[in-house]
């Protein structure tokens, strides 16, 4: 695995990386509690609570980047809330967070359910607007450059094919189940790709090119813009390359992109732009995936599946936790 480029920080402690896991894994459990009952809103309120409330346990100044929606909308985890019992004194950290990417797969009890959170140093992670990104990500090994925006979804496949050294045909793509996606997947297939299509969760998505147990070589398509940032946080720990572009669908979504601090609309943002320097990335399974294993509950106990990334020691810990009922817990 490539090891990423920059120093360890100073900020983000070596502690930090196993109590990232901690929070999302309080997200997860929680959540978990919801899964195909039938009703997002708990499941995604449930997720919230948990989260606020582990952030809030740790001895950090954190500011809120990527969050649950402006303050007008979201009572808590709002973008620009303070997190942290160390305000003034402890370690300036950004924090972009998803309690639950997949609201509706845990309502349903669809796979690959997620609790999501990446921090970094202040300034680090792009504050981006809550609004759609068209998205474009490979896994490492390629050369830099190989994918582009501006080009064709075809072209990027010609050119991640001619990278790899196969027919275009034998390229695998991870595509978001929507209408909107149809021009591509009918641009895709007439090269005679494969497609796999996901019915939510693109973070996940992004993250299955870095996995070759997958097989799957690009993700293309258009999702939100934090779980963008997200993914691209993912991606800089373990290598990759990914662009985004904002698209906005009316004045009101261009108000948002106005008030993060977004002046050139038409903007291609390449990985660094999305999240730089060091980071940390956490992801705790909700329910059963091809990333991560859900929450399960047994007679005596709790399980988790997490995954922990650190960009400055390219390094990837999974970790294997049972909670149980009298309340201790024992990392595997």
């Amino acid at each position: 695995m490539n090891r990423a480029d920059p120093a360890a920080s100073h900020v983000l402690d070596r502690v930090l990386v196993l109590e990232m896991v901690r929070v999302t894994e309080a997200a997860a459990i929680a959540a978990s509690k919801w899964i195909g009952r039938g009703n997002n809103d708990a499941a995604d309120d449930a997720a919230v609570q948990a989260m606020r409330a582990a952030l809030n346990d740790l001895p950090l100044d954190g500011t809120v980047v990527i969050g649950e929606g402006e303050r007008d909308e979201a009572p808590m985890l709002y973008i620009g809330e303070k997190v942290g019992s160390a305000q003034g004194s402890g370690p300036r950290i950004d924090i972009a967070l998803d309690p639950l990417e997949g609201t509706t797969l845990t309502a349903n009890a669809g796979p690959n359910a997620l609790a999501v959170l990446a921090i970094a140093e202040n300034g680090c992670l792009l504050n981006s607007p809550d609004t759609y990104m068209e998205k474009l990500a490979v896994g490492p090994g390629y050369p830099e450059g190989v994918i582009d925006l501006a080009k064709s979804p075809a072209d990027n496949v010609r050119a991640i094919a001619a990278a790899k050294g196969v027919e275009p045909g034998e390229i695998i793509a991870c595509v978001l189940d929507r209408p909107r996606h149809s021009e591509i997947v009918a641009e895709l297939r007439s090269l005679g790709c494969g497609i796999t299509l996901i019915p939510d969760g693109d973070v996940a998505g992004v993250i299955a090119t870095t996995d070759p147990d997958t097989g799957i070589d690009v993700y293309i398509g258009t999702g939100g813009a934090p779980e963008g940032v997200l993914a691209a946080a993912a991606l800089r720990c373990v290598g990759g390359q990914m662009q985004g572009r904002l698209v906005f669908r009316n004045d009101d979504e261009v108000a948002r992109a106005r008030r993060c601090g977004v002046d050139d609309l038409d903007r291609i943002y390449h990985l660094e732009d999305m999240a730089k320097g060091d980071c940390i990335f956490a992801a705790t399974g909700v329910t059963d995936g091809s990333l991560l294993k859900g929450v399960h509950r047994r007679k005596a106990c709790v399980t988790t599946e997490s995954v922990v990334m650190r960009a400055s020691t390219g390094t990837i810990r999974r970790i294997s936790t049972e909670y149980y009922k009298f309340g201790s817990q024992r990392s595997l």
